[in-house]
């Protein structure tokens, strides 16, 4: 079993005061362990005060929610994978859902993000995902293998060392109707049977999150699913108190 990771993206949520007064908040009543990693992916403008915060708590990792693919130029608000492992992140949200369904964030251009990522020594975190019209229609597994090939494309060799994927199920995202965990470990076998099938048995190495209406009630239930080797979590990962019974809700690898 791999470690657990439980994951917090803030998305657009918390100024530079208010991610010190969070990380105050959540390390003192989640000490560091060895069994379990945490990563948040504060806003870009909250970045330096969150890195800051967390100096002394090296279990803790921090990412950027986007980068663009290139390393500079003309892109008006945008952040390369370069500037934000300048900045002191480890890893990289790619392919979001709602960078694919608010900005319109193409299967292609997932993959030319991911590889950015690689380049600048950023983990990718190549999220994938069905709407709930896909679902109905019976084409769960096109949707997630036409995404997950896209994402892969532009990666050089076998990427299995340097990549993680989460799944989020687009009609479980900020709705309160969360997937079951038989939903999750069913979306879950299908990404990983794809990984095997394209890179063999070292395929095994690459974490699954799952991400969608994760709560501290349901956590516990989703981690002992078959397949999910961990949590993507949205709004619950704004409170420190609530992120923090979500990290201990996961189980110790055997």
């Amino acid at each position: 079993m791999q470690t657990p990771i439980l994951a917090g993206n803030w998305k657009m949520n918390k100024t530079p005061a208010e991610a010190v007064a969070f990380f105050e908040a959540f390390c003192a009543v989640h000490p560091a362990r060895r069994d379990r990693s945490l990563w948040f992916f504060p806003p870009a403008i909250s970045f330096a005060a969150a890195r800051d915060s967390v100096r002394d708590r090296p279990d803790i990792l921090l990412g950027v929610q986007n980068v663009h693919w290139e390393r500079a130029g003309a892109f008006t608000g945008e952040t390369s994978a370069v500037m934000a492992a300048a900045a002191g992140a480890r890893l990289a949200l790619v392919g979001h859902s709602e960078r694919r369904h608010v900005f319109g964030e193409t299967d292609a251009e997932t993959g030319r993000k991911a590889a950015a990522a690689i380049a600048a020594q950023l983990l990718p975190i190549l999220c994938v995902g069905e709407t709930l019209e896909q679902r109905r229609a019976g084409t769960l597994e096109d949707v997630l293998v036409r995404q997950l090939d896209a994402g892969l494309a532009a990666l050089a060799g076998d990427p299995t060392a340097t990549l993680v994927l989460a799944y989020e199920p687009v009609w479980a995202i900020g709705t309160g109707v969360t997937a079951t965990p038989a939903d999750a470990s069913e979306a879950h076998g299908l990404l990983r049977d794809r990984l095997t099938r394209r890179f063999g048995s070292a395929s095994v190495a690459v974490p699954i999150l799952y991400g969608g209406s994760v709560s501290p009630d349901n956590a516990g239930a989703l981690l002992a699913a078959r397949h999910v080797d961990g949590l993507l979590v949205g709004g619950a990962s704004l409170d420190p108190g609530g992120f923090a019974r979500i990290a201990a809700a996961a189980a110790a690898p055997d």
